[in-house]
């Protein structure tokens, strides 16, 4: 009977021998196999959440390939160890044959979320047995199947969640609070619940639960209540208000528009739109030259031909400034500014769009004088304009997380130090899950211009991780021009309208690692 053979050549240069009297010299160069090889170089990528992208290198020989899902016995084995033992557990939930090479990766759908899977593939051949299966631990993530919350079902003390319809669940947990709400079965079969007695003007996380496994999670603020607060019409002085404020007071702007000018501000006053969605327009600054201990501006359009906050005497000290959903748009000099001897505190600048800081002679943060204990920057994009990001000669703590650069630090002259100068020794900078997009030219006359920092003006002890940067051509030539690739990694983000302001990523790695603001992960 004739076997049907798979051969490849071996690159042996001898073979041992039984005995040391055999001919040497008839070496054995290929050898013969009776089913085809197990697939290699298998990877498992979840996405969106509860999918698995399997890939595979295809096997000689093989014409199809089956894909097979099981549950994985050992829900608690750590996917990040080495050497961890896999085996095929149970029946499969999951089985697809008849797949070709084409076909890798392969995506399978419909999996529960926060399980440990095991996926396996075979190569299968005409006139050879089936190889042996390969297989690789994978886990999915938490399920999203909560609805974006409808603004105008966010009350200052009540919300109503959305999924849907049909859907099963047992509680939403809300935090903070530990507050559970129990699903219903009205609940499931509308795809809605109205949870109330919350808290006014607080961000809640709200975690959808089947069993232990999460279906959903989402966050929301509830609207204001006007207890206690000092509600500002539309058509009103803002500046006579804020001059007649008592320390400490909050103001609901109820109107779409207000001038201030370059106000100087003595006390403490937090300014909110009545409605996040519908952001009420402050044109003008904020100066400080004397002691005040906060400034809070909560979903705000803040523009002007100014720094949004700057010390303007060595008397001046503002303890805490907030900056929170807001869209600081279209200013003349700096976002914020300090070149006297007064001290910010802490500045924390959260969800925000900083988009069109003029470039000729302003710089995002120039403190170059006096005293800063903090900056803080999440959850942001900071696009168009600004000729250095960060101008900051004094000691202080500069953290930017989870941000998005577009399209900065373009100008070309001795002035643009690139993003991020810290030069003191003492100070510490953090940039974590950032992306970096056209930021500088290419060649210019300033060596430093559009750099990821000069090396003689970046002295903060680092802590860099996830950074992805694209066309931006002057951004290692610096500091780090040898070893950002044991932080950075380069890569398209595929922009869905930049030119337009809409930065929503289209590459799936970024996606996949979470990169840059997350209002522009899908």
């Amino acid at each position: 009977m004739k076997l049907n053979k798979y051969f490849f050549l071996l690159g042996l240069a001898t073979m041992a021998l039984t005995t040391a009297c055999e001919d040497q010299s008839e070496e054995i160069t290929d050898v013969a196999y009776d089913r085809l090889f197990a697939p290699i170089n298998l990877e498992a990528r979840v996405v969106n959440e509860v999918n698995v992208r399997v890939t595979w290198a295809p096997v000689e020989g093989a014409t199809s390939y089956n894909i097979a899902i099981h549950v994985n016995n050992n829900q608690d084995v750590d996917l990040n160890e080495k050497n961890v033992a896999i085996t095929q557990d149970g029946s499969a939930v999951k089985t697809i044959s008849g797949l070709t090479a084409a076909d890798s990766p392969y995506v399978v759908t419909g999996l529960e979320g926060e399980t440990v899977y095991s996926a396996w593939v075979q190569a299968v051949g005409e006139g050879i047995p089936a190889s042996k299966w390969s297989g690789i631990l994978f886990e999915t993530d938490a399920e999203q199947i909560f609805e974006a919350v409808n603004p105008d079902e966010i009350g200052a003390k009540e919300v109503t969640l959305r999924w849907p319809a049909g859907e099963s669940a047992d509680k939403i947990v809300l935090t903070p609070g530990d507050i559970t709400y129990t699903i219903t079965a009205d609940d499931i079969t509308a795809g809605a619940a109205t949870i109330t007695d919350l808290v006014p003007e607080t961000e809640y996380t709200a975690v959808m639960y089947r069993g232990t496994k999460t279906r959903g999670t989402i966050s929301f603020k509830t609207g204001i209540d006007l207890g206690g607060k000092t509600p500002v019409e539309a058509g009103e002085d803002l500046i006579a208000i804020l001059d007649a404020a008592e320390e400490g007071e909050s103001f609901v702007l109820f109107g779409d528009a207000y001038e201030i000018g370059n106000y100087t501000l003595t006390k403490s006053v937090a300014l909110s739109s009545y409605k996040p969605t519908e952001k009420a327009t402050i044109t003008g600054s904020f100066k400080i030259a004397s002691e005040v201990a906060s400034l809070t501006l909560n979903d705000l359009i803040i523009t002007g031909q100014d720094n949004l906050a700057e010390l303007t005497d060595a008397a001046g000290n503002l303890g805490t400034l907030t900056v929170s959903g807001c869209e600081i748009r279209n200013t003349g000099k700096h976002i914020i500014y300090n070149n006297k001897k007064g001290t910010f505190g802490d500045i924390i600048i959260d969800n925000c769009i900083i988009d069109g800081v003029a470039d000729d002679g302003g710089d995002g943060f120039d403190l170059r004088g006096g005293a800063l204990t903090s900056l803080t920057v999440t959850n942001t994009t900071i696009m168009n304009g600004i000729r250095s990001l960060n101008r900051i000669q004094v000691v202080a703590n500069v953290t930017y997380e989870n941000c998005t650069f577009y399209n900065i630090c373009t100008n070309d002259n001795s002035n643009n130090t690139g993003l991020f100068r810290v030069e003191k020794a003492g100070s510490t900078l953090t940039v974590k899950n950032c992306l970096v997009a056209n930021v500088g030219v290419a060649a210019p006359a300033n060596a430093n211009a559009g750099t990821w920092g000069r090396a003689d003006k970046l002295k903060a002890e680092e802590d860099f991780k996830n950074i992805y940067y694209f066309a931006s051509p002057n951004l290692w030539t610096n500091s780090h021009k040898d070893d950002y690739a044991t932080f950075a990694a380069e890569a398209d983000p595929m922009f869905k309208d930049a030119a337009n302001g809409d930065l929503t990523l289209g590459n799936e790695d970024l996606i996949y690692n979470k990169v840059g603001d997350p209002r522009w992960i899908p």
